[in-house]
């Protein structure tokens, strides 16, 4: 089962990010190491999107957990954000 977290980063998310991009690459390398997290980043050209991808049984939640730990989102660096389900068809880990 996936899950996308979907960030809508605020037009000075590539300013104001450096502040707490430390604390925020550790939550997600943790999510990373316990394999709830394949892959994320942001979008280029502009940076205005982030995109998450979580899995397994627990994806939904730990998504919502990490949203409501992230300083991003604390600090106003995300605008709105959004969890769905996503239907993977195809791929290496389905």
């Amino acid at each position: 089962m996936y899950y996308v977290l979907i960030y809508h980063n605020h037009s000075s998310y590539l300013e104001e990010r450096r502040k707490y991009r430390a604390e925020h690459l550790r939550l997600l390398q943790a999510l990373v190491d316990s394999g709830e997290l394949s892959l994320a980043g942001a979008v280029d050209d502009p940076a205005d999107l982030s995109l998450y991808i979580f899995k397994g049984p627990k994806a939904k939640a730990a998504a919502e957990e990490f949203v409501a730990s992230d300083p991003y989102v604390a600090n106003g660096l995300v605008e709105k954000w959004a969890v769905r389900k996503w239907n993977a068809v195809v791929g290496v880990d389905l």
